[in-house]
């Protein structure tokens, strides 16, 4: 079967499908310029500077020799530890490999065809990615200044709305509403499901508003273990909710979608606080210092307001763009996102750029400051 005839099988929307774009390895880098390994910053991935969490490296290790059994198809043991964790039932809790596989579930579920997912512009791009793969409608509300505007996304809701993504801390740009913001797009939408998406929300000094799930009938809130327990690798995200709508989506759910290995390391890593705690406050040392340090550059600024692990880089500089300036960081061995490539909307004048270390911030600033 040649490629064009394969082609023709995929549904209309997968035409000319558009693919995430993640965060370079530092293996690329190493590879592409020669620069060792441990000489490169990566800060393109959002990723945990401390590692995993201890232990859930040992429950996994433990879990090892019993991944000849299938896991429970839905997860139920870490469903019940969720519900022990946050005061819910096990039942409203839908678990994931990754955050994303539940994003991907709630479009499928409670969009049909056609239907409308509102989204700030620019925003995570999965929110679009699938929206549009699965042949419904991403309608994109413009944040022009990099924040949320809730008087402008409340104003694009309509009745035909069907679901309506909130990230709080925003991505890419890390700023946060406050719960009485939240409460007025939800209030707004109550025809709609709003997805409030706190996958940074443990470096937002708040304990976040999962309590809103139990409020409203209308809401799912969704986490992750991939940033502050520090399992990205191991793919494991939740969504809590009223036990309808975990009913529906445990309707399209694939089936034992969780392995033995992601459910033993969630259950663990939901108790190591001192993990956690550590993580937080390295990464809110991080963002001390690199703010300090941005003082120093005249060409660049950080766009202030972050409560999450990274922060948006404005190029001041109108004689260069963002794909200069994220090539020419390569080169020194710092990674980040470039903004035109990696978020819809942004354009040519950000650079978005993970808070870590203080060391792996001295060669993000010194590298930018080194810059021709």
């Amino acid at each position: 079967m040649n490629q064009a005839t394969r082609l023709h099988l995929a549904h209309s929307a997968l035409a000319d499908p558009e693919y995430y774009v993640p965060g370079l390895p530092a293996d690329w880098v190493t590879e592409r310029y020669g620069i060792p390994a441990n000489e490169i910053a990566k800060l393109g991935s959002a990723e945990n500077p401390l590692g995993p969490s201890p232990m859930a490296m040992e429950a996994i290790c433990d879990a090892v020799g019993h991944i000849h059994l299938y896991p429970s198809w839905t997860a139920e043991p870490l469903r019940q530890k969720l519900a022990e964790t946050f005061g819910y039932d096990p039942g409203n809790f839908i678990c994931g490999s990754g955050e994303t596989e539940v994003i991907a579930m709630l479009i499928r579920t409670f969009a049909e065809p056609d239907g409308r997912v509102l989204m700030t512009r620019p925003c995570f791009p999965m929110y679009h990615i699938f929206s549009e793969h699965e042949g419904r409608v991403p309608v994109m509300v413009d944040t022009p200044n990099m924040t949320v505007d809730v008087d402008t996304l409340v104003d694009a809701i309509r009745p035909d709305t069907r679901i309506v993504f909130v990230t709080n801390p925003h991505s890419p740009s890390g700023t946060w509403l406050e719960e009485t913001e939240v409460r007025r797009v939800i209030e707004a939408a109550p025809h709609a499901l709003v997805a409030l998406d706190e996958a940074y929300v443990h470096y937002s000094d708040t304990p976040g508003y999962i309590h809103l799930a139990g409020e409203y009938d209308n809401v799912i809130v969704l986490r992750t273990f991939s940033k502050a327990f520090g399992l990205a690798g191991l793919r494991i995200g939740f969504g809590v909710a009223d036990l309808a709508i975990i009913r529906a989506l445990l309707a399209v759910k694939p089936t034992w979608n969780m392995g033995r290995l992601q459910i033993a390391g969630g259950i663990a890593a939901l108790d190591d606080s001192a993990h956690l705690d550590a993580t937080v406050v390295a990464i809110l040392d991080g963002k001390e210092h690199v703010i300090r340090r941005f003082a120093e550059l005249d060409r660049f600024r950080l766009v202030p307001g972050t409560r999450s692990n990274f922060m948006l880089i404005e190029i001041l500089d109108q004689d260069t763009d963002s794909t200069i300036v994220f090539n020419q960081l390569l080169e020194r061995g710092v990674i980040v996102k470039d903004g035109s490539v990696s978020f819809r909307g942004m354009g040519k004048r950000y650079l978005r750029a993970d808070i870590n270390l203080p060391p792996q911030m001295d060669r993000l600033v010194d590298a930018l400051a080194d810059l021709p």
